[in-house]
């Protein structure tokens, strides 16, 4: 990379400065044409190689036509994002990440989306209108701080499985550092992982296999094959994966009171005119970031989530095209047509090795359609929340949610070729 492009990763540079190097970059050799989408991008403001400024240039490098922010708990990269997207002429859609507590429910007691936790739901929100950004700023702050709590127990249950080998893990020196938490980002699970990746590597990659070891027991040959041969920019982010797959069982702690419950987090949603969005998961063979095991989830009992959703007022399903079987994807969508939920896809992009286009998305052209409206929707609902897609007004005036994508989607693609 060059200075400019280095300083587009600097997560302690400032946003003008980021911003400012990005305007004297230029516009992006594109590596592939076509019309790429993802509206699932994490950023540096929860856990990501990608400032907001890279993850606009990497994502038009790569060859989208647009792009979404979705960092967890944590709305402070919107604004460099939108910014980001001006000075490069991409449109940009805008929202977070979360997760949510359903006691109290039929869904109490089940293993939604969240590998680690019962009656936890991962939702999104899309679209939010800029004018409302602070106002999810105001409910999520508290729900952060709150988190710390917990990740600071998670880091006391780190040090003690690492007593025999010798390091420790300190929060606030080690892993609040890799943060962006004092301009309104996130600390997740990956920065206390990642806090421990730094301690457990050094110059020999034999060694760092014997001390991961150590802790997480003996790697699959195939797991250590890749350590051993990852390109030097993968590498941590690669030591974290077996990390996460191994570990987070032995010293997560439950989340509680950082929780919105989840018919809450629908009111936000509507309170702010941005679009509720449940993150189906689905059973989950390998992983495509390595960092989940096999496992079931909601296949077993769509029958009861769907009318659940459809209860707590939420807007839309977001998959991701990639992570699920071709079966998967056609059941989730017809269910969600019967329910009549908009659906919206994006891949959850948090590692360098993730590529930010998703292949499989060329086989559902309707998913394309659904960016398209998102665009149209933050843009329209930006000048007045009134215009949302889901708005009381736009729901009476225009109660088909297929005649509602093709408006908005008309709305949006006017958006991508500057024509408002």
């Amino acid at each position: 990379m060059n200075d400019k492009e280095n300083i587009l990763f600097d997560q302690n540079a400032d946003e003008g400065e980021r911003l400012s190097a990005l305007s004297s970059l230029g516009l992006p050799e594109v590596q592939r044409g076509g019309e790429w989408v993802n509206n699932h991008i994490h950023t540096t403001y929860s856990f990501s190689p990608y400032t907001p400024s890279a993850a606009v240039y990497c994502a038009r490098k790569a060859g989208l036509s647009t792009a979404g922010i979705m960092d967890h708990d944590s709305v402070g990269g919107i604004s460099e994002f939108i910014a980001a997207g001006e000075i490069i002429s991409m449109p940009v859609t805008v929202g977070f990440e979360c997760r949510t507590d359903v006691s109290g429910t039929p869904l109490e007691g089940k293993k939604l989306n969240n590998p680690d936790q019962n009656s936890v739901a991962y939702v999104t929100m899309h679209g939010i209108p800029h004018q409302n950004i602070a106002e999810c700023e105001k409910v999520l702050l508290p729900l952060r701080e709150k988190r710390n709590i917990r990740n600071r127990k998670m880091c006391a249950n780190i040090n003690e499985i690492c007593r025999d080998i010798g390091v420790y893990v300190d929060f606030d020196k080690d892993v609040l550092p890799l943060s962006m938490y004092d301009r309104g980002g996130s600390v997740t699970e990956r920065h206390v992982l990642f806090a421990l990746t730094e301690k457990l590597v050094g110059g020999d990659r034999n060694k760092d296999i014997k001390r991961i070891e150590a802790l997480c027991g003996t790697l699959a040959q195939k797991t250590a094959e890749k350590l051993l041969s990852a390109p030097e920019e993968y590498y941590l982010y690669d030591v974290l994966g077996v990390l996460k797959s191994s570990l987070v069982g032995r010293i997560y702690v439950d989340a509680d009171e950082e929780l919105m419950h989840i018919t809450e987090f629908c009111k936000l949603a509507h309170r702010v005119g941005g679009i509720c969005a449940y993150a189906y998961l689905g059973d989950v063979g390998e992983s495509p970031t390595g960092d989940k095991a096999a496992q079931k989830f909601e296949d077993s009992y769509l029958d009861i989530l769907m009318p659940a959703l459809k209860d707590f007022g939420f807007d839309a399903v977001t998959y991701m095209p990639s992570r699920n079987t071709k079966e998967q994807l056609s059941r989730i969508m017809r269910l969600c047509d019967e329910y009549g939920f908009f659906q919206i896809s994006g891949e959850d992009i948090n590692s360098p090795r993730q590529s930010f286009v998703c292949e499989a998305m060329a086989q559902y052209r309707h998913l394309y359609d659904a960016t398209y409206a998102l665009i149209g929707h933050e843009r329209l609902a930006s000048i007045d929340a009134a215009n949302g897609m889901f708005s009381e007004n736009t729901l009476a005036s225009m109660p088909s949610l297929s005649d509602r994508i093709r408006y908005f989607a008309e709305a949006g693609r006017e958006v991508l070729h500057k024509k408002i």
